[in-house]
């Protein structure tokens, strides 16, 4: 019971100070506030980009390989002529992993026959990207339809004349009022007719895959008018079992594509094998940078908040020393002086840090505003983080004062 008295007592006289010298309590506070908006709103940035790169991630599968002859662990301009020599994914390496990797749930094959213009009576689009790709492609990635749908297998498999479109193309091509389903299309001088329109995608920070603006066929209508079997971009993506970790699946391609290539045991692997996890992993090491930026920064605020929070307990202090003189003669104790002081600095900056924590809210909310694809967060681990930073400065700030107050002869403290 006079713990919470003192505790009362002490937020009582922490807002009596703030209002007895307004100025002086908001430069101290200032550095706190600034300090912890500047951790936070780093850590609550990262949090939100790895979010934003972890749900693209979950998008595209984190249990595919994608077959290449670049590696995404390197840069391709270091050691630019070992990648160009690289042949490049063909239809024929595909058959050989569909048909003989045993860990693989789903596998495909997708080329892009290049940019070319796309009819639809006077509405002519240029520099389309035609993507042709085997029946699974759909699933690995998780097609989702606006309007329409995908080919059944009896389409894909005959071959029929019919096309997907990307959300953004198919704006383009019909504008907004036109029902873009069963119109028929010319391009590379064969008409087609539009079966589905994809949903949507928008930006993100992980953009492998972009279906927005691309016009999609099955491999074999594409075979039809194109060579799409050798083509300069062409991609193999291979979807591990649900049982079987990337390392083992990876382990097959390795030796399912070496053979079917032909290469020595000594000669090394003419393409790479890659995974998000890279692309992940690249990023960390950048998060892990603006990190410590923002940590560097905040804690020179913090300092200087610390300081500020320092001084108001010091000049506290000395304006009620003849006030600690009278409670200590009237038999108050050493720890309850301490912890009476040491709570109103603990305030202090717990307000400092509030006000720090809501600039960050309103930031991220403004953030998020400004970018329709990105959502920022503060997360609920930040503000407890933030908070305990704020309190662990207060008691940093106000020990000494404290202990000098709870130290003091009640004697000297009455006459001072």
């Amino acid at each position: 019971m006079l713990v919470l008295k003192v505790i009362i007592e002490s937020i009582a006289q922490a807002f009596s100070q703030l209002t007895a010298n307004k100025l002086r309590a908001f430069l101290s506070l200032l550095g706190i506030t600034i300090g912890i908006w500047c951790v936070i709103s780093v850590l609550s940035a990262v949090e939100s980009l790895e979010m934003n790169i972890r749900g693209s991630i979950n998008k595209l599968g984190d249990d595919i390989v994608y077959i290449d002859k670049f590696s995404w662990a390197e840069d391709p301009s270091s050691n630019y002529w070992k990648w160009r020599r690289r042949p490049d994914p063909s239809y024929k390496d595909f058959k050989a992993i569909a048909s003989k990797i045993q860990s693989a749930k789903l596998s495909s094959y997708a080329a892009v026959i290049g940019l070319k213009s796309v009819e639809f009576k006077s509405i002519n689009v240029s520099n389309v990207p035609i993507f042709a790709m085997t029946y699974d492609y759909a699933e690995m990635f998780n097609f989702e339809f606006s309007q329409g749908r995908y080919f059944n297998n009896l389409e894909y498999h005959s071959g029929t004349n019919q096309v997907i479109l990307g959300n953004d193309l198919a704006t383009q091509i019909f504008g907004e009022n036109i029902n873009p389903i069963g119109k028929r299309i010319k391009f590379m001088g064969v008409k087609m007719t539009v079966l589905g329109v994809l949903k949507k995608e928008g930006e993100s920070l992980l953009q492998i895959l972009d279906f927005d603006e691309v016009l999609l066929m099955g491999f074999n209508t594409a075979r039809k008018i194109a060579n799409v079997e050798n083509v300069p971009r062409a991609f193999i993506n291979v979807k591990a079992k649900d049982d079987v970790t990337l390392e083992q699946l990876e382990d097959e391609i390795t030796g399912v594509l070496r053979a079917h290539r032909r290469l020595k045991p000594k000669e090394e692997s003419n393409f790479a094998l890659n995974k998000l996890s890279i692309v992940a992993q690249a990023f960390d090491q950048v998060f892990s940078v603006i990190g410590m930026a923002g940590w560097f920064i905040g804690l020179f605020s913090i300092l200087v908040g610390g300081f500020g929070v320092a001084n108001i307990m010091f000049v506290s202090v000395k304006e009620r020393t003849s006030l600690i003189g009278i409670k200590k003669a009237l038999g108050a104790k050493r720890y309850i002086i301490l912890l009476e002081f040491l709570i109103e600095a603990i305030i202090l900056c717990v307000l400092g840090g509030a006000i720090g924590l809501l600039l960050v809210f309103l930031m991220t909310k403004a953030a998020t505003a400004a970018f329709d694809d990105f959502e920022f967060i503060l997360s609920q681990s930040n503000i407890t983080l933030g908070l305990s930073i704020s309190i662990i400065i207060g008691i940093i700030a106000g020990f000494l004062p404290a202990f000098k107050a709870a130290k003091m002869d009640p004697v000297e403290a009455i006459r001072s």
